[in-house]
């Protein structure tokens, strides 16, 4: 059976529940009171209030101790949906069994087994209304994290600040350079030969792995496919040129050769340097 969600169990996430689940019973005996509570003292609203008070801290003591239980036991074992209902069935049940010792105790000749139907049914509403609550809520919290993570990633791609790490067919790292060094990638069979600069010099490392792989990986870069054989870092292109050859791309750095461009990659060249459709 599946698991309940990490954050659930969160120390923050928990702090939480206890807090709305006392101030929601809190509201919720003194605006509904029930368990016959207008009866336990004769007393003004406000003094109703603070022994009220009083009183559901003493019986939240039961979900601050489960849920203390229930951390330190998720920290051993997964706790899936199914044990985790039964959980909250158990703490409907012993603040249950509290609410309906302390109402017969301050109320003479109270039927025991009225009350405790009674303490059932109030205490499944002062329970589960803030869970049920929460539960969507640390959900959607949970989502919008995601979210924000999956943006600032992606952020990140962009940033030519970015280092790279290159890894080869059995996924091994092999190599990292920052993407404001690489200049090119061209194919050689199984390898792929990276061009970058380092200290002020052009080097070259021999990756086994293919372009396609490659291409995948900095898709969400600067660097684009402009020939069967030729990936390039379009940040370092500064000019593309009309030969009798067709179209040629000069890298920035010096003494490193034109790269070619094919008619098929000639839409994505055009949309990686120049943002618009490339001279007939």
């Amino acid at each position: 059976m599946a698991n309940i969600p990490g954050y659930i169990n969160e120390k923050r996430n928990i702090f939480r529940l206890v807090l709305l689940t006392a101030l929601f019973a809190l509201v919720f005996i003194n605006i509904y009171k029930p368990f016959d509570s207008a009866s336990w003292y004769p007393v003004s609203d406000f003094m109703f209030f603070v022994y009220s008070s009083l009183i559901i801290l003493t019986g939240v003591l039961v979900v601050i101790i489960s849920r203390i239980i229930m951390y330190f036991y998720s920290k051993k074992s997964e706790i899936s949906y199914r044990l985790y209902i039964i959980w909250i069935l158990l703490e409907i049940l012993f603040m249950s069994l509290f609410y309906t010792i302390y109402s017969v105790s301050v109320k003479e000749g109270a039927d025991i087994m009225l009350t405790f139907k009674n303490s059932i049914i109030n205490t499944t509403l002062v329970l589960l209304l803030p869970y049920i609550a929460l539960w969507y809520y640390f959900g959607w919290e949970e989502s919008n994290k995601k979210l924000k993570k999956i943006e600032e990633g992606e952020k990140q791609e962009l940033n030519p600040l970015k280092s790279i790490t290159f890894r080869d067919e059995k996924n091994n790292l092999m190599l990292s350079v920052l993407l404001e060094d690489l200049l090119y990638i061209e194919s050689d069979e199984n390898y792929a030969v990276i061009h970058y600069t380092s200290n002020g010099k052009t080097k070259t490392y021999l990756l086994r792995n293919t372009l396609k792989n490659l291409e995948n990986m900095l898709k969400k870069t600067s660097v684009g496919r402009c020939h069967r054989s030729y990936l390039v870092n379009f940040n370092r292109v500064k000019v593309i040129r009309r030969t009798k050859e067709g179209l040629m791309l000069e890298i920035e750095e010096p003494g490193t050769p034109d790269i070619p461009v094919s008619k098929s990659y000639q839409a994505n060249v055009s949309s990686k340097f120049l943002g618009n459709d490339l001279p007939s």
